[in-house]
């Protein structure tokens, strides 16, 4: 199928070499409101450049449309793309409120076209195993459900884009931004939580409006307890590793970015000496921690192909607006509660 990249910066150019390495994808097309930026981004992946996004949309060759621009503009693109009938792959998050989201996904539903969000972390084998022993039923009954993302960004980063950083256009800040695909990732896990109660801060940066520090206390549906911990003020030499932790009466497992520190379960089954093999770290170096630019592309190229396959199946992506919708409501719940003084928010 035929894609065409919105936004011609690092993120859509990570999208360009996702669809270069892909199957079932090419790059037709990239729009920018900066022409040269488009024209620079489209000449090194030989597709079509432009900054007319009436003329974009108007190509009858393109078929699906990747997003890349800043989280809070992503609503106007998406609706713009699917009423001129091409399906939408969109980053994260897939716009910075629930009811953002409702208004993408209802545009999808009456042009009868797909929207799916890049969730590129839900792509690698250690989550996958991880998916499987919760479906299966290996934790028992799941007791505590907890992630912590404890990253470090420079003030410079935050200085680099007038986006960054504000409400308006970064939604938050490390929960919105940075936390987002490990709470994704205690979600597709652990199940949905019923209520929140949170505090949030910002401690170790200037000019912005977000937070660079949040805790929030969760009570999930199934009757576990756990905690979500974002930050982006925690310096470290190599970074360190986002983790989700999941226990339960059966087993626990602790995983750290993309391998486990922990597979530990009471039955033993045979793909445990493989995980324990092949998919176990004592690695304390962090994917993407301290630079947003180290995080490979393996991930949206399985994310892409994943949706490709949904479109030509006649099927619901794996990715869908409907599974990346949890993530933004929950962190808007955790926000409301931290601005309420620590009100516990029912979602």
């Amino acid at each position: 199928m035929k894609f065409g990249i919105i936004g011609a910066g690092m993120i859509g150019r990570f999208h360009a070499k996702a669809i270069q390495e892909m199957t079932g994808g090419e790059l037709h097309s990239v729009f920018d409101l900066r022409a040269e930026g488009a024209e620079k981004l489209a000449a090194e992946f030989g597709a079509k450049a432009y900054s007319d996004i009436t003329a974009f949309l108007a190509d009858t060759e393109l078929e699906i449309v990747t997003i890349g621009t800043p989280s809070g503009s992503h609503l106007d693109p998406a609706l713009a793309s699917l009423n001129a009938g091409k399906h939408v792959i969109c980053e994260k998050p897939l716009e910075v409120t629930p009811e953002r989201i409702d208004l993408m996904m209802a545009a999808a539903e009456s042009n009868g076209k797909t929207l799916a969000a890049v969730l590129n972390r839900r792509f690698h084998p250690a989550m996958e195993h991880f998916k499987a022993a919760s479906t299966s039923g290996r934790f028992g009954k799941i007791t505590s459900a907890s992630c912590y993302v404890k990253w470090w960004r420079t003030q410079e980063y935050y200085d680099s884009a007038g986006w960054r950083g504000t409400w308006a256009l970064d939604g938050g800040g490390a929960l919105m931004n940075q936390s987002i695909h490990t709470i994704d990732a205690l979600l597709h896990i652990a199940g949905p939580v019923k209520a929140v109660t949170a505090r949030m801060d910002l401690i170790a940066h200037e000019r912005i409006e977000v937070e660079d520090a949040a805790v929030a206390l969760l009570e999930f549906e199934n009757g576990a307890l756990g905690v979500v911990e974002g930050s982006t003020a925690c310096w470290s030499s190599t970074g360190h590793p986002a983790e989700v932790q999941v226990c339960g009466t059966q087993g626990s497992v602790f995983l750290a970015d993309e391998s486990f520190k922990i597979w530990d379960f009471a039955d033993s089954r045979d793909e445990d000496a493989f995980i324990r093999e092949n998919l176990m770290t004592t690695s304390a170096k962090g994917l993407g921690a301290n630079d947003p630019t180290a995080i490979n592309v393996t991930g949206h190229i399985r994310n892409f192909e994943e949706v490709v396959q949904s479109i030509e199946q006649k099927r619901v992506p794996t990715v869908s607006a409907e599974e990346a919708r949890k993530a933004v409501a929950l962190i808007c719940a955790i926000y409301q509660s931290a601005r309420e003084g620590g009100k516990r928010i029912v979602l």
